[in-house]
């Protein structure tokens, strides 16, 4: 099956120039100008924008929430709320709910979107800790689960299990051996509440052993000014930030003018998607709850294109530096690499979405759906 996308704006994230695409099957099989195959089926987009495809590695594809009762967990994700927020690969996980939300549903749900259409991965764990695992070990998970490329836990979060430094170094480290073994990226990806101890146990980690920064994933990093500044700290020392977006777009913009763009492709975006977000009073009690959309990171793309910053500055803060980051080396638009493409209108806003080849949304209709939708 062949597909021709012909004379497109390219940024990878770099620009390119104008030119064609010739998708065969699953993969990019060339990139230049003025490409010729009569046997292919041709879109013709002059003046529309080619992207890689949205890599989000925070998603809860299984529901979240929970944090009011029963009747505040959110449902499984649909695989076109995916594709309405340009997301060709994603990285699903747990929240704070890991007790009628399971690893098990985690993995199976994984491997639904992979035969949907789209690349998926999950991690292993949740907030709490001991972390909660399909075989009954992290490392055993991380060695033998095809899908299961790291593990999650919250810090500095009233709602997290108060893990021990110590506790924390041993969890780092079996992380980075299973990975070894397995050839994975073991990722530790940090769920960073509003507690003032921020990434403190971090620090004293990277002090005390010779762990390697990057294992170490902290995420919602803008939440608070005191884990900022840790965030900041942290990217001057090699590691990479996660930056939950969707919410406040004038707040990210004030937020990304703080960042050295010496540091740039070490800053990533993910949008929480799927998951819930909460308000709690002074006395910790909730008081308010809702559902995480999953077309922040494109929507926050076209906010700050539109706001000043460069193409090539904001779309790596979803892709390549993403894929760098989780090892994703069949990613991004070259010759050889899967065909996970998005194409912008003149305004940024998502009209086309590729995912390995298959055309899930066309002309800002979506064509093909989950199964069960």
């Amino acid at each position: 099956m062949l597909t021709l996308i012909k004379n497109v704006a390219l940024y990878n994230p770099n620009y390119q120039g104008i030119q064609d695409i010739l998708i065969c099957f699953d993969k990019i099989v060339k990139l230049e100008p003025n490409i010729s195959c009569s046997e292919a089926t041709i879109i013709d987009k002059r003046g529309f924008i080619a992207l890689p495809g949205i890599i989000d590695q925070h998603l809860h594809i299984t529901g979240g929430g929970g944090e009011g009762g029963y009747q505040t967990r959110t449902r499984e994700v649909n695989l076109s709320r995916l594709i309405s927020g340009g997301i060709t690969t994603l990285v699903g996980l747990l929240g704070t709910d890991s007790l009628t939300q399971n690893i098990e549903a985690l993995v199976a749900k994984t491997k639904a979107l992979k035969q949907e259409g789209i690349t998926a991965y999950c991690l292993t764990g949740a907030y709490n800790y001991p972390s909660p695992t399909l075989t009954g070990s992290i490392s055993k998970d991380i060695a033998y689960i095809e899908e299961i490329i790291g593990v999650k836990l919250a810090l500095s979060d009233h709602r997290e299990s108060y893990i021990t430094t110590d506790e924390l170094k041993k969890l780092a480290a079996k992380v980075r051996v299973a990975s070894m073994i397995a050839g994975k990226p073991g990722i530790l990806t940090l769920h960073m509440g509003d507690d003032e101890r921020g990434l403190e146990q971090i620090f004293t980690i990277l002090t005390e052993t010779s762990l390697p920064i990057w294992h170490f994933r902290p995420t919602h990093v803008t939440r608070n000014e005191k884990l900022f500044q840790d965030s900041l700290k942290f990217l001057s020392l090699g590691g990479y930030i996660d930056i939950t977006v969707g919410g406040n777009n004038e707040k990210l913009l004030n937020d990304l003018a703080q960042i050295d763009k010496a540091y740039y492709d070490f800053v990533t975006f993910s949008s929480d998607g799927n998951g819930s977000y909460s308000k709690y009073d002074s006395e910790g009690k909730l008081s308010k709850i809702g559902i995480q959309s999953c077309d922040g990171i494109i929507n926050s793309i076209k906010y700050l294109i539109n706001n000043g910053l460069s193409i090539t500055d904001v779309i790596k803060f979803a892709t390549s530096n993403v894929s760098k980051a989780l090892n994703l080396v069949n990613k991004g638009l070259e010759v050889g690499k899967d065909a996970d493409i998005i194409l912008l209108d003149e305004n940024y806003d998502l009209d086309t979405v590729i995912a390995l080849g298959k055309k899930m949304l066309i002309n800002k209709d979506i064509i093909n759906k989950g199964m069960l939708e």
